[in-house]
């Protein structure tokens, strides 16, 4: 048990602090090229990982690359159906 857990962990650990960042509304809309309301609308539509910290929003770097990955596949599979 603890063998499957050191290895999943290590799986999940970013592999650097900058990938363990926690970023505001500003630097992810930034980050993605967007406007900072475009960023407000998906966090509380939920359709971006986002927590709230005191009222703010943040994100985690690492959670928002894996959404990048996650929304770049499902834009493939989508293009590869018309």
């Amino acid at each position: 048990m603890l063998l499957f857990y050191t290895n999943h962990l290590a799986k999940t650990m970013p592999a650097s602090p900058a990938d363990n960042a926690i970023m505001t509304i500003g630097e992810v809309a930034d980050y993605l090229k967007v406007t900072e309301r475009t960023i407000y609308r998906l966090a509380g539509a939920k359709q971006i990982p986002a927590f709230k910290v005191g009222g703010s929003w943040r994100f985690s770097k690492a959670d928002i690359d894996g959404w990048i990955k996650i929304q770049s596949a499902i834009d493939s599979v989508n293009r590869d159906q018309i």
